[in-house]
């Protein structure tokens, strides 16, 4: 279903001439480890938490958008091409996140960061929602630097999604338009 993608270590052949001597023949079967040009004994690696969630995402799928309970955020990122989709279903009459479904095509950070968010949203009422920081969520996956941007991916996406639930819920209230209502007086507009 997600075209999986994780940091993996490419051993190449030390190109050397082949020849009868022992010390060259012993060199031509030693491996040098290349990994995104860093020097050697360097290599990026994902933590053990975002391999997990990686392989093993938790609540993928999607929900119908047009149900009133349900309040979907889309976000993407322009600059490395990872989009991520994130549902959430309330409970109308408690204000409770019953179910979280998502959907993220991108980078095994961005992946994982949907997962753990899905697992932070269960159960939290939507104020407490939108207190959810990238920084937790980096925090807990230990992301590294040049992948911050997935946990703030999941940050909008969470508020993306309360915002489109509270609009579909009639929270607020139109300006413009015939169903307006002027903010100062609470009138509705004239048609």
């Amino acid at each position: 279903m997600f075209s999986r993608t994780i940091a993996r270590t490419v051993f190449t052949r030390v190109p050397t001439a082949v020849s009868s001597t022992p010390s060259l023949a012993v060199a031509a079967s030693r491996t040098k480890r290349i990994h995104n040009n860093l020097p050697r004994g360097q290599y990026r690696a994902y933590h053990q938490k975002v391999i997990d969630h990686y392989q093993n995402p938790r609540n993928v799928g999607t929900m119908d958008k047009n149900d009133l309970s349900v309040g979907t955020g889309l976000v993407g990122a322009p600059a490395c091409g990872d989009v991520m989709r994130l549902q959430i279903k309330v409970n109308d009459d408690t204000g409770i996140i019953e179910d979280v479904k998502f959907k993220t095509f991108g980078c095994g950070s961005a992946i994982a960061s949907s997962s753990f968010a899905t697992e932070l949203l269960k159960g939290k009422s939507l104020d407490d929602a939108l207190k959810i920081k990238n920084t937790v969520i980096a925090k807990e996956l230990s992301l590294p630097p040049v992948k911050l941007h997935c946990s703030m991916l999941a940050e909008d996406a969470i508020k993306s999604a309360v915002k489109d639930y509270r609009i579909k819920k009639g929270k607020k209230t139109p300006t413009l338009g015939p169903d307006a209502v002027s903010p100062s007086t609470g009138a509705r507009a004239a048609a």
